[in-house]
């Protein structure tokens, strides 16, 4: 434990919190200006958050714990995954935690969570949500468990930081068919677990078609904020790790002077995936929920693929 590996776990959960209003601000922004509107502007999600922090917080008759304490276990989980991931820095004290399996668990605690507080209103919209975010999360989580594992086998082992590092040093790595075949599932799967088109919209309120604003529907004043801030984070969070896990260029090893020029970098790459993403739900359309779970298993058979042409390359 170094005091900047300490500073470097800090600031990601800093930049993590504090930017992840801005990207869900910025992605809006672009599809305005895509769609020829000028847009709110990339500030505004967080002008929502202060609005919702100064309500009244609601609770449904009849919920119980679970409700109350969902949106707390989402954030928490998150914050947690900020600080142990390799967003800025590898030299994190929790490096040892940001194990690919502890990382995935800690994400999928947190859905879980959300589902649960779904289920517990006793609503039929939540009940629908919760179901709809099981069946994705089913087929998200193992994809994103094999396209990892995938990139670990040249290195070794599955501790993210690893995987980064050794990218790092041997750029050479990420040019090969295993590396293709992880990142476009990874992107996929990434895209469905942030609800993001074509399997969610995060816009809409139609019975027949949200997933995630199903569960959370009767949420309201800090609840709500906590809940809309944490999905934000979530995002940042998984676009962080595609982007180091495929281009980990100007993360930080070790040192003080590094850390704010990778955190600058970090942004810079998040931001032009998410302005990407952003871009590319305005030509899209929302699929039907039966053709989700095609798509989804179509991405976990490419990281079958990858893991399998992974250990072709090794030998």
């Amino acid at each position: 434990m170094t005091g900047p590996g300490l500073a470097g776990a800090a600031a990601q959960v800093l930049v993590v919190g504090g930017a992840s209003p801005l990207l869900t601000g910025l992605m809006r922004q672009v599809r305005a200006r895509l769609e020829g509107r000028a847009g709110a502007g990339a500030a505004q999600p967080w002008r929502d958050l202060r609005k919702l922090l100064r309500k009244e917080g609601i609770t449904p008759h009849g919920t119980g714990p679970v409700f109350r304490l969902a949106p707390l276990v989402l954030a928490v989980t998150v914050l947690a995954v900020a600080a142990a991931m390799p967003i800025a820095t590898t030299g994190s004290p929790l490096d040892g935690a940001a194990d690919l399996f502890a990382v995935t668990a800690l994400l999928a605690l947190g859905t879980v969570a959300l589902a649960l507080a779904g289920l517990d209103t006793g609503t039929a919209f939540g009940g629908m949500g919760a179901s709809r975010e099981m069946t994705i999360l089913a087929l998200v989580e193992p994809t994103i468990l094999m396209s990892v594992f995938a990139l670990s086998v040249r290195v070794g082992s599955t501790n993210l930081s690893a995987i980064v590092a050794s990218t790092l040093h041997d750029p050479v790595k990420v040019v090969s068919p295993v590396s293709l075949l992880a990142a476009v599932a990874l992107s996929v799967v990434i895209i469905a677990e942030a609800g993001r088109i074509p399997v969610d919209n995060p816009a809409t309120h139609l019975e027949l078609t949200m997933i995630h604003e199903a569960m959370v529907l009767e949420y309201a004043g800090p609840d709500l904020a906590v809940v809309e801030w944490a999905s934000g984070m979530k995002l940042t969070v998984l676009l962080a790790l595609l982007a180091n896990l495929f281009a980990p260029w100007g993360i930080s090893e070790a040192g003080y002077a590094t850390l704010p020029v990778a955190l600058a970098v970090v942004a810079a790459k998040v931001a032009l995936l998410g302005a990407a993403l952003a871009a590319g739900e305005v030509f899209m359309a929302k699929l039907r929920m039966f053709r989700v779970p095609e798509l989804l298993a179509g991405s976990f058979a490419l990281s079958l693929l990858a893991v399998a042409a992974s250990f072709f390359l090794a030998g």
